[in-house]
């Protein structure tokens, strides 16, 4: 069942994704807040696919954070990099810089707002990054990062990556840490799990906080579905 749940997922999302792509290409020339609509709405297209033909749901425990703050994300799948779209209300998502770059796909992704970071280029990358999340801020949408730098396994909690604690001195803004669990359903490869993925957000951090204290507070937080299940209560 998994196999052919897996087989139609991809043939209706990704195949119907070509419109969608065609449809921000043309409207981001024309319109950038039209384009985050259209965004919005290929986002909410994933989480209805992923509902209806994989069966896996989104349980949310806590308040999701609203306008200009800064989501730090654990990140296992790439489930939470689509379905983030919708649940966040157009975030600016730090992605890498060379994603920006694929034709076509980065020219509307840069339209629509992506902050890229690029860790080869030393300063210069990380005033463009900063230079970007302003003016995300500017604009009342919240940033999105994942604090750990690129994807992880399950159960693997590896230490944050200098561009979080950078955003986070320069913005000044506070942070909401969230715990998730996709890759329990959504593992490298092919087939995919029906289940529930869980968005746990944890209590929010203030700016102003020492690097060290607000990288542990984090650290802790987006890792607290990685607990046993006695301690996650």
């Amino acid at each position: 069942m998994a196999v052919l749940r897996s087989i139609l997922f991809t043939i209706i999302f990704y195949g119907l994704s070509v419109p969608y792509v065609v449809i921000a290409l043309l409207v981001g020339i024309i319109d950038r807040r039209a384009l985050i609509y259209v965004a919005l709405l290929w986002g909410r297209f994933f989480v209805g696919c992923a509902r209806w033909l994989l069966d896996i749901h989104i349980k949310v425990e806590g308040k999701l954070p609203e306008g200009p703050v800064l989501v730090a994300l654990k990140h296992e799948a790439m489930f939470e990099t689509l379905c983030a779209i919708p649940l966040f209300g157009k975030p600016a998502v730090v992605m890498k810089a060379e994603l920006g770059r694929i034709p076509l796909w980065g020219w509307t992704a840069q339209r629509y707002g992506i902050i890229p970071v690029d860790r080869t280029a030393g300063a210069a990358a990380m005033r463009a990054m900063l230079g970007a999340a302003k003016a995300a801020v500017a604009a009342g949408r919240p940033i999105l990062i994942f604090p750990e730098g690129t994807r992880v396994p399950p159960g693997e909690t590896p230490p944050l990556r200098a561009g979080f604690a950078g955003l986070y001195k320069m913005l000044k803004q506070p942070v909401v840490p969230i715990a998730l669990d996709s890759g329990s359903v959504w593992p490298k490869g092919f087939v995919k799990r029906a289940g529930t993925v869980t968005f746990r957000v944890g209590p929010t951090i203030p700016p102003g906080l020492p690097r060290d204290e607000a990288e542990a507070l984090v650290h802790e937080a987006i890792n607290a579905l990685n607990a046993s299940p006695a301690a996650r209560g």
